[in-house]
């Protein structure tokens, strides 16, 4: 393939590369195929008309776009192998004039992976990070799982008191006017926990079942609704029920009950375990980010917008993804929170950036100690994701593409990056 590269400023180059008129050709043919039956032309039958008649009463051109979609990605991919680029994002991408019987010539605008100015990265100095785990803690957690075992059972012999669960009707009012989103019906609220607009709870202790309740409040200056944010509003609620939680007794049957375990001290221990795992780990992580901004912090970068709109409209898509499994999707979100398209994407550019500068850093710091990794690291890998998916290895092996063993091994490589950069570092 005939490759030709321009550099037209930092971090972006032209690049010029062709496919051949052959391959064009056969990628046309494969796209008559697949397609053929879309098209009526009169006095022929739908999927039976020749490409020629096609193409003489819709113009040449009909099967370009779909032939480009096949042959563009493959050509582009060898161009900027062939070129010894690293792209960081999208390219812009052209076609010139396409001609019978010639080769068809792309261009493409290149944002490529920006040099990176390694500072003073040995022996970063960080304050220790640990967390220990106190009685208090396993005290708190035993609490939590009391919580969640908690059974509710009605009062009957006083008022509404905060921890009580009222089941309540309600309905608001702003100016006079029933608001969108302001009626609930049997609805359980926690009195004292924070969870509705401040004033309302309050305003229901010492209130008794049965009682109507006008309760007015203002919505906070930074309400996600704008229509609303810094209104008084009227609520009238009708108090159905009143019930209390009652804890478990903290004993033998207790733990038997929401643990593997028999007793009360082995529950325990194995609680306390466990939050001593989870403060390990949490001081792992601290202190990994620690010496990893200290290092960031020490570099140079002069990062391409281009590249940091990808990483941006990447992070957006996760963001997307995750409000799916909540039931929601970005339209509605922006809609609750009142962020537009732009400013929401704009949200995410901060660390967008951080999130570039960082894998630029530790690629530079890795290149430059020569971190490598080995199979046998990778294949222990795939058995901790296997044991982790509680699948069989060698399934997890065949399932696993090439692509993704290169993707497993640049991660490891990171790891013992990071791995390096904490254990030259001066912890006090």
């Amino acid at each position: 393939m005939a490759v030709k590269t321009e550099q037209v400023e930092k971090n972006l180059v032209k690049v010029v590369f062709e496919v051949s008129a052959e391959d064009f050709e056969a990628a046309i043919k494969k796209v008559y195929a697949k397609n053929a039956s879309k098209y009526s032309v009169p006095g022929f039958r739908k999927g039976k008309v020749p490409r020629a008649v096609i193409e003489k009463y819709y113009t040449k051109a009909v099967f370009y776009d779909d032939a480009i979609n096949l042959v563009l990605p493959e050509a582009y991919e060898a161009a900027v192998k062939e070129a010894e680029l690293e792209p960081v994002a999208r390219p812009e991408l052209d076609v010139d004039e396409i001609k019978d019987g010639a080769p068809v010539v792309f261009t493409a605008l290149v944002t490529t992976k920006p040099e990176v100015t390694l500072g003073e990265y040995k022996g970063i100095k960080i304050e220790k990070i640990e967390h220990t785990v106190t009685d208090e803690d396993v005290a708190k957690e035993l609490e939590t799982a009391q919580q969640r075992n908690a059974r509710l059972v009605p009062v009957e012999d006083r008022a509404a008191a905060n921890g009580d669960i009222a089941v309540i009707d309600f309905e608001g009012f702003a100016d006079g006017v029933a608001f969108d989103g302001g009626k609930g019906e049997g609805y359980e609220l926690e009195l004292g926990s924070g969870s509705f607009i401040p004033g309302f709870e309050e305003q229901l202790v010492g209130k008794n079942a049965g009682e109507d309740v006008e309760v007015n409040v203002t919505f906070p200056t930074e309400y996600h609704a704008a229509d609303l944010a810094g209104k008084d509003a009227m609520f009238k609620v009708k108090i159905h029920e009143l019930k209390v939680k009652e804890l478990p007794e903290l004993d033998d049957d207790f733990a038997s009950e929401v643990s593997e375990f028999e007793t009360l001290d082995e529950y325990k221990k194995s609680v306390k375990e466990r939050l001593e795992k989870d403060a390990a780990n949490k001081t792992k992580t601290e202190t990994e980010n620690a010496v990893i901004e200290k290092v960031c912090e020490n570099a140079e970068v002069d990062m391409p917008k281009a590249m940091v709109d990808a990483q941006i409209d990447s992070m957006v898509q996760d963001f997307a993804q995750r409000l799916q499994y909540q039931g929601m999707n970005l339209e509605m979100y922006m809609q609750y929170t009142g962020s537009t398209p732009e400013s929401f994407k704009e949200g995410f550019r901060e660390q967008a950036e951080k999130q570039c500068k960082t894998m630029l850093v530790l690629e530079a710091v890795c290149k430059a100690e020569k971190v490598d990794v080995t199979d046998e690291e990778v294949n222990d890998k795939i058995a901790e994701m296997a044991k982790m998916y509680n699948m069989e290895l060698d399934k997890l092996n065949e399932l696993i593409s090439d692509a993704e063993k290169e993707n497993i091994a640049s991660d490891v490589k990171m790891s013992k990056t990071v791995d390096l950069l904490v254990n030259k570092a001066k912890i006090k």
